[in-house]
């Protein structure tokens, strides 16, 4: 039997996203938005409300980079979704982590998260059926530590995601398939 349920962002998983820029004063802001996604191979949409002072920032400067979250700073990642940089302005400084600047566009890389797209502003999106910021991925990166082969390990990650049901964080990081291969075992 099938229960109805309240409707919800009920996608399951969501993506669990570090979005960092620099402030006015060159100071680090990183927003966690877990409403983002892959609009193509190399365009990214964040579904992001303009009063956001990430969004503020992504203007300014053009630029931005999203990060996936880990298991391991699941406090910090949390801690940049319940305090606004538009009342805080330390608020990275306060998470005890650490930024560089990236390779190809004005925005911090968070050291701590294992993996980061730095990503071009191209515009600002606002509509009846939603709303958000359209990046250009110029460059991604990844930490040594969730390398294998010379390929990205995502079960060396260990990425996050939110589940919108319950408000809880969970661990990604089982492969349990073969993307466009198992399913060939049924075609005819």
């Amino acid at each position: 039997m099938r229960h109805n349920l309240k409707i919800t962002e009920g996608i399951f998983p969501m993506p669990v996203l570090m979005v960092a820029t620099y402030n006015e004063d060159g100071s680090v802001n990183v927003m966690n938005a877990a409403w983002g996604t892959m609009q193509e191979r190399d365009t990214v949409a964040l579904n992001l409300t303009e009063s956001h002072k990430t969004v503020k920032n992504i203007k300014a400067r053009g630029a931005f980079t999203v990060s996936i979250a880990d298991a391991a700073h699941v406090v910090e990642a949390d801690y940049f979704g319940v305090e606004s940089g538009n009342k805080v302005t330390d608020k990275f400084a306060r998470s005890g982590l650490t930024a560089s600047k990236a390779q190809n566009v004005d925005a911090p890389v968070i050291n701590e998260f294992p993996l980061c797209l730095e990503c071009k502003f191209i515009e600002y999106q606002d509509s009846e059926y939603g709303c958000g910021v359209i990046g250009k991925v110029v460059n991604v990166t990844a930490d040594e530590s969730v390398m294998k082969d010379g390929k990205v390990d995502m079960s060396l990650v260990n990425a996050i995601a939110f589940d919108p049901y319950t408000h809880g964080y969970y661990r990604v990081s089982e492969r349990v398939g073969e993307a466009f291969k198992d399913g060939l075992a049924l075609k005819k």
